[in-house]
C-alpha cells in the first residue's frame, strides 16, 4: 500500500471536523450560554464560545421562540440577549430585587433628558431644566450605572456628552432607547404628572437626535 492510500482519511472525517452541530445542538449550547451568564450576550460574544461554523443568529431566533409564553424569555438588551422574567410574572420576584435608593426629581428629570435627548452635553441639560446640575446627580446616576459618558461634541471646549447604557435598558426592560414610552404613556402609567416638566425635558426628540442615538447604539 502506497504512502498516498495510507495517509488519505475519508472525507467524512475531515469534512466533520469543521461541520458545525445539527441546529438543534447548537439551540441547546446558546441556552446553556446564556443561562450561565450574569450579563447579556451580544451575538459576537456567544459565536466565540460556539464551534466553528455555526449559525447562532438562527439559533437565537429558535431559542426565543421556544421560551415565548413561559415563565422565562429570551430578550434582546442592547446589542446583548439575556433570559429575563415574563414581565407578567415580575411580581413573584419582588423580594429578590436590590433595592435601589430613590432617586431625587432632579436625578429623575437628569436621567429623562439623558435618556431622551442623548447624547446630551451638561449645558445642554442645565439648558433644559432651566437650573444647574449638580455634580452629585450626575455621579449618583453615573454610580448607578445608568448613564456613561459619550463622545466628545465637536464644539469649542469639545465638551462630554451623556448617554444611557445597557444596565439602563436592562432594568427596565428596554430593547434600545427607541423604545422608551412618551410623555402620554408615563402620564396615563401615573408617573408623571399633569404639569409639563421643566423645559419640557420628555419631549420626545426630533429626527435629528434619533440619528444621534443611533450613531451611539448601532
Amino acid at each position: 500500500m502506497s504512502d498516498e492510500v495510507k495517509n488519505e482519511q475519508p472525507a467524512s472525517i475531515t469534512e466533520s471536523l469543521f461541520e458545525a452541530p445539527p441546529m438543534a445542538e447548537q439551540e441547546r449550547m446558546v441556552e446553556a450560554i446564556l443561562f450561565a451568564t450574569v450579563e447579556p450576550q451580544s451575538k459576537v460574544q456567544i459565536e466565540n464560545r460556539m464551534p466553528h461554523g455555526s449559525d447562532v443568529a438562527e439559533a437565537l431566533v429558535h431559542v426565543r421562540k421556544r421560551y415565548e409564553g413561559r415563565g422565562v424569555n429570551l430578550v434582546k438588551v442592547g446589542d446583548g440577549w439575556a433570559f429575563r422574567t415574563a414581565p407578567d410574572l415580575g411580581f413573584l420576584m419582588q423580594k429578590e430585587q436590590v433595592e435601589v435608593r430613590k432617586l431625587s426629581r432632579a436625578g429623575i428629570e437628569t436621567l429623562a433628558i439623558i435618556a431622551y435627548h442623548q447624547p446630551v452635553t451638561r449645558a445642554e441639560i442645565e439648558e433644559i431644566r432651566g437650573v444647574s446640575v449638580s455634580s452629585g446627580t450626575i455621579d449618583m446616576l453615573m454610580e448607578l450605572d445608568w448613564i456613561k459618558l459619550g463622545r466628545r461634541r465637536m464644539t469649542p471646549g469639545r465638551p462630554v456628552t451623556f448617554i444611557v447604557t445597557q444596565t439602563f435598558l436592562d432594568h427596565f426592560g428596554l430593547e434600545n432607547p427607541r423604545d422608551l414610552p412618551g410623555v402620554k404613556e408615563l402620564r396615563d402609567a401615573g408617573l408623571l404628572d399633569n404639569r409639563p416638566p421643566p423645559g419640557a425635558a420628555l419631549e420626545v426628540p426630533d429626527e435629528d437626535a434619533e440619528d444621534d442615538q443611533e450613531d451611539m447604539f448601532g
